[in-house]
């Protein structure tokens, strides 16, 4: 957990390994999906499954989307939050015998660096 919160850049178990490895020369990579796993179910961290093949992982549970780049794969939250709780008791003729649980909203593009903008 300490590891994920340094990261603003949602990193992947196999960053966070390298990087708890530097301290805990003996940890498994086993053993650090199986806590990302267990941390995500809890609610303690978030678990991105976006349309890339690598799960990330975000210590900001709060209802936010992200932004994820089609070319370097960087995933980056966005500065605005997602309401769900547009959700609750709607009648909405769409939402009958449904509950939502959650919300997750991402947009893709090309980031800052990949679109040529960076600022100097």
């Amino acid at each position: 957990m300490q590891v994920l919160g340094e990261h603003i850049d949602h990193p992947s178990a196999d960053t966070i390994y390298e990087e708890v490895r530097k301290f805990l020369p003996r940890i498994s990579l086993g053993t650090v999906y199986r806590n990302l796993e267990i941390m995500s179910e809890s609610g303690s961290i978030l678990k991105l499954e976006t349309g890339g093949s690598i799960k990330r992982f975000d210590p900001n549970t709060h209802s936010h989307p992200h932004f994820r780049c089609v070319k370097c794969g960087s995933i980056e939250d966005l500065p605005f939050g997602i309401d769900s709780s547009m959700f609750a008791g709607t009648d909405e003729d769409w939402i009958k015998g449904r509950k939502v649980q959650s919300l997750h909203v991402e947009y893709t593009g090309l980031c800052a660096d990949c679109n040529g903008n960076t600022k100097s």
